[in-house]
């Protein structure tokens, strides 16, 4: 136990037979229970996971008879941690990338707080070493994350490396919580709706020869659709199902005057642009207006959402 909470590292193994044994080896001895969930693994990683479990009398072995991916195999984790009675769950990931000795960091964070994460950004220097599109993909990612969780004080939203209440997993939908690589990045949108505080560790990233299995094309079609969706979801919730406040105001009158400021001059501008003639002063001003109207407006309601509390 660790300030007398039981602590369970859950660890999804995929085609991580090469890297387990080491990763197992530094999880610290306060920890109760590793969770080791074999995500139907082509190579030996089944069998590096049984070997583990025969030797090591903390380790649970879990294995997917299909592969459900990162996703799959934690909320697998999630499921067997509250089945048997753990306070906090440590997610870990079994390539080598994070450093187990953060653990301690992570569950200490938890005393104000229902989710601890790792944050890589806070060193100049690892920020140097990590990869530049892995970089520049955490940027824009992070940025649609916390849009769409609400969750706007946090710096990496994508990092994976974090520890978590299970009185707080129990509260979630893990029907609404991604399979695979949106995992990260949904389990952040489940969160804002059970009101979690969330408190950022920092810590630096690890990157050896370890190949990832995310393909970053994938990533740049496939997260921004769902982001821009939870992101309408959260809005729609938060202030007109759950809430009726000043930023709803702002959301009603603030769209629809952007949106017919924007179109109505498209419109005119192609139309008269058709005839080679210059827009009355009158037409443009009927588009110019509502348009920075609406767009002060969204402004503003972007501003509200920034700076309020979780209301839930």
């Amino acid at each position: 136990m660790y300030h007398n909470l039981i602590i369970a590292v859950a660890i999804p193994c995929y085609k991580v037979a090469q890297h387990l044994q080491k990763v197992v080896a530094g999880i610290p001895d306060f920890v109760d229970h590793i969770l080791l969930v074999d995500d139907c693994s082509p190579d030996n990683t089944p069998t590096m996971v049984e070997s583990l479990a025969s030797s090591h009398p903390r380790i649970t072995p879990l294995h997917h008879d299909m592969n459900c991916g990162v996703g799959g195999a934690m909320k697998t984790a999630f499921r067997k941690a509250m089945e048997i009675g753990v306070d906090v769950v440590v997610k870990l990931d079994g390539d080598g990338q994070m450093d187990p000795t953060y653990i301690a960091p992570l569950v200490e964070a938890l005393t104000d707080a229902d989710f601890a994460k790792g944050n890589r950004l806070f060193d100049r220097q690892m920020l140097q070493r990590m990869p530049a599109a892995r970089r520049m993909g955490n940027m824009g990612i992070g940025f649609m994350v916390k849009t769409a969780s609400g969750y706007w004080n946090i710096s990496d939203p994508v990092n994976g490396f974090f520890a978590i209440r299970t009185s707080t997993l129990c509260q979630m939908d893990f029907a609404r919580i991604a399979d695979r690589f949106f995992f990260e990045s949904s389990m952040l949108i489940e969160m804002h709706y059970t009101g979690a505080r969330i408190h950022e560790v920092s810590m630096p990233a690890i990157y050896g020869n370890e190949k990832s299995n995310l393909s970053i094309g994938k990533t740049l079609i496939s997260f921004p659709p769902k982001l821009i969706a939870a992101w309408l979801r959260r809005l729609h919730l938060s202030y007109f199902v759950f809430d009726f406040n000043i930023c709803s105001l702002y959301l009603l009158v603030g769209l629809p005057s952007f949106l017919f400021g924007l179109i109505f001059g498209i419109c005119q501008w192609v139309h008269y642009a058709s005839l080679d003639l210059p827009a009355p002063t009158g037409t443009i001003m009927v588009a110019v207006l509502p348009f920075i109207l609406g767009f002060q407006m969204l402004l503003a309601a972007a501003q509200y959402d920034i700076s309020s509390p979780n209301p839930f």
